[in-house]
């Protein structure tokens, strides 16, 4: 049989992310060999999520995977955007890294805009969780032994006593109807604690929720 490919993995910090790696492994898609994120320069979070850089970094430790941190101003126009991953691209091409890993799951238009994003690079994307149906896949993710924290909860969609819970079965009971199991409409974002992929379970508590822009973010603390 022939080696899989040389991959890094985008890395949100939240749960879609590490079940892609968990999959990809398992089904031997790739051989992932980093991770790659992206930072807000000015908070020093990671982008969307806000997760602490410095809680991040406990992640990338129990990965044991290296890193690329892609800082990112802000604002963000979208050409800055671009530019600032087109060259981290540049440098895992020239390092032999044919191949990104996305946790990505059914919306069309992000995924046709990874494809574009690879095709320019030169490099293939690889999407392991696809078109599963959502329910099952969270249900799949609890079972693996996956734990995480809701950190950004989209206040129009959910209430903001969302923000900060356990992605857990109970979670998943109590969202109202029309939010997706995986929030992948952007109804909330996760960070990940625990799990298959990790080598030991990173100590957290929750901290201070604070609402902005219409949406919640707990501040998930590192012990």
């Amino acid at each position: 049989m022939p080696k899989p490919p040389k991959a890094f993995l985008s890395w949100s910090s939240g749960k879609d992310a590490a079940f892609a790696l968990h999959e990809v492994r398992r089904l031997g898609l790739a051989d992932v060999v980093g991770v790659l994120t992206t930072i807000n320069e000015e908070t020093g979070r990671v982008q969307s999520h806000g997760v602490r850089e410095e809680l991040l970094d406990r992640q990338i430790e129990a990965l044991g995977l290296p890193a690329v941190k892609v800082m990112l101003p802000s604002p963000c126009p979208n050409a800055d955007y671009e530019a600032r991953m087109e060259e981290a691209f540049g440098k895992l091409r020239s390092g032999g890294v044919g191949h990104i890993v996305y946790g990505d799951l059914f919306l069309e238009n992000i995924r046709a805009y990874r494809e574009k994003q690879m095709e320019a690079a030169g490099m293939e994307p690889l999407f392991p969780l696809w078109g599963r149906a959502t329910g099952e896949l969270a249900d799949a993710m609890i079972a693996s032994g996956l734990e995480a924290h809701t950190v950004c909860v989209d206040t129009r969609r959910l209430d903001r006593s969302f923000a900060g819970r356990d992605f857990d079965e109970a979670f998943l009971r109590n969202l109202p109807a029309g939010v997706d199991p995986c929030g992948e409409n952007g109804e909330f974002h996760t960070i990940v604690t625990a799990g298959p992929i990790f080598a030991a379970p990173i100590a957290t508590s929750i901290g201070e929720i604070e609402e902005r822009d219409g949406f919640a973010f707990a501040d998930i603390l590192p012990k």
